[in-house]
């Protein structure tokens, strides 16, 4: 069981690996005063009013169903996840999960309660936040709450299957005597 550990984050560390380098690029972020209202400084990301400032979305891709988007401007990135859903148990346990962090989204400074559509989870991360915290802290806490959800849902998956098991074992031992 240990070594399935590490061989799962080995095939998972490449993909981490480009969404890290990809994100520490992607957050060199500066303040930009709204162009539209005066005293106003919305993420342009999500304002969409000015084209000039948003930059090329990027996806990094594990498989058609995990993938990452990153969404640039000159003052904010939105990261939205696409997680990998095999089978239905994994898509029950993603959105049970999404949905438990989702509606604890204002602990999460970063984390945005409504996904951007198509994707699982999304992340926003401004001017703002690159000024009060270190960027590559931000860049490891997105790529560490990527591989523990990860993690975390193929050991829910475990366990359920274990359990499902066990019971299955207990009600057809009530059949055999």
């Amino acid at each position: 069981k240990k070594f399935e550990h590490i061989r799962m984050s080995l095939a998972l560390q490449p993909y981490l690996d480009c969404i890290r380098a990809t994100l520490t690029a992607a957050m060199c972020l500066q303040n930009f005063a709204s162009q539209e209202v005066e005293r106003h400084n919305k993420p342009e990301v999500e304002a969409r009013q000015n084209p000039d400032v948003l930059l090329n979305d990027i996806i990094v891709s594990r498989s058609p169903q995990e993938k990452v988007l990153i969404e640039t401007s000159i003052n904010s990135v939105r990261i939205s996840v696409c997680l990998k859903k095999s089978d239905e148990l994994d898509q029950i346990l993603t959105k049970r999960m999404l949905r438990f962090f989702c509606q604890r989204a204002e602990n999460f400074v970063i984390l945005r309660r409504k996904a951007v559509p198509g994707y699982d989870i999304s992340f926003l991360v401004t001017n703002f936040h690159c000024e009060a915290m270190y960027k590559h802290k931000l860049v490891d806490f997105i790529v560490a709450f990527l591989q523990d959800i990860d993690s975390e849902i193929s050991s829910s998956k475990l366990a359920v299957s274990a359990r499902g098991r066990i019971v299955a074992n207990e009600f057809l031992k009530t059949f055999t005597r």
